[in-house]
């Protein structure tokens, strides 16, 4: 599961770079990916993700705890 965000679900996007004479060629956006270690303390663990940086910020307002649940319900082995 490579470039894809653990939380989010961001991937890469395809889109056209343009030169300054108007030539498009395709290209990929990829996302801002961090893995990062947090510490679940419900379970006394620490978790690896692979991250964006939104999913970060998503994680510091929510909690850890919830969006672990709400990927749990989604189906995402933690």
């Amino acid at each position: 599961m490579a470039r894809v965000c653990e939380v989010t679900g961001k991937k890469p996007m395809g889109g056209n770079t343009v030169s300054h004479s108007n030539i498009k060629t395709k290209r990929r956006f990829l996302p801002n990916l961090q893995t990062k270690r947090f510490y679940f303390a419900e379970e006394e663990r620490w978790i690896t993700l692979k991250v964006s940086t939104e999913a970060i910020r998503t994680i510091n307002k929510k909690g850890l705890a919830a969006v672990i649940k709400e990927m749990r319900i989604k189906g995402e082995k933690i």
